[in-house]
């Protein structure tokens, strides 16, 4: 019977150091999953363990098929655990679809992507870097957060729609018009129309908390070609 030390730190793949690995995986999944469900995230608690575990148990495969096997040369320990690396794409991108362009979106995405990195290291058996690692992402996670909030609390995030006529008015004037009330733009889409007259600039903007609404309007709707405004904010 192998003594826990020896289960920590074997790098015989073995039911034993299989199971501390699992165990440890799924730790780090719910640490991960409690910070991002307290923040009603798609992924949350559940999503983040089911992640971390199954990348620990694509990285243990990956260890234990070589090690098992010895008379096929072709054994790669990193082939199985390379596909996890891209396959893990497919959750990110739910995310962040499932909040267009919100960074909520992105941040999460970006925590499952973390987590699969997190498990193949603890199925390796990288015990001391995987424990930093989840220190690294719960202080990015929640510390980091405050941090923005601080840095950004004086600004709202919204979308803005804007109507123009055709060919009257192009997204550098209104870029410029936008701009000069000190709104900081972090994306733009266009909806082009073409059996219509009119085009719609989307924008994805931060606005400050001390600009009046009104003058927001009358300066965009002062500019010639923009037909009409609208705003919507995001929580």
């Amino acid at each position: 019977v192998m003594s826990l030390h020896e289960l920590i730190f074997s790098n015989e793949i073995n039911f034993g150091t299989a199971t501390v690995r699992l165990l440890a995986s799924f730790i780090a999944g719910l640490l991960i999953g409690v910070e991002r469900e307290a923040h009603s995230q798609p992924a949350g608690m559940r999503t983040h363990i089911l992640i971390s575990i199954g990348s620990t148990l694509a990285m243990l495969l990956s260890i234990y098929i070589p090690q098992s096997y010895p008379e096929f040369q072709n054994g790669d320990p990193g082939r199985i655990a390379a596909q996890v690396v891209t396959g893990i794409g497919f959750l990110g991108a739910g995310a962040i679809f499932r909040f267009g362009v919100n960074v909520k979106g992105l941040t999460t995405a970006a925590s499952i992507w973390a987590m699969a990195m997190l498990g193949l290291t603890i199925g390796a058996g990288l015990f001391k870097i995987s424990a930093l690692a989840v220190v690294i992402i719960l202080f990015s996670l929640t510390v980091m957060d405050v941090l923005e909030k601080f840095f950004f609390r004086d600004k709202i995030f919204k979308r803005i729609e804007i109507t123009v006529r055709k060919k009257t008015v192009g997204i550098k004037e209104i870029r410029e018009v936008v701009t000069s009330m000190k709104i900081r733009i972090t994306g733009v889409d266009m909806k082009k129309n073409t059996a219509e007259t009119t085009d719609k600039y989307i924008l994805y903007v931060y606005i400050p908390v001390k600009l009046d609404p009104q003058l927001i309007s009358e300066k965009l709707e002062k500019t010639e070609g923009v037909l009409a405004f609208s705003e919507e904010m995001f929580n």
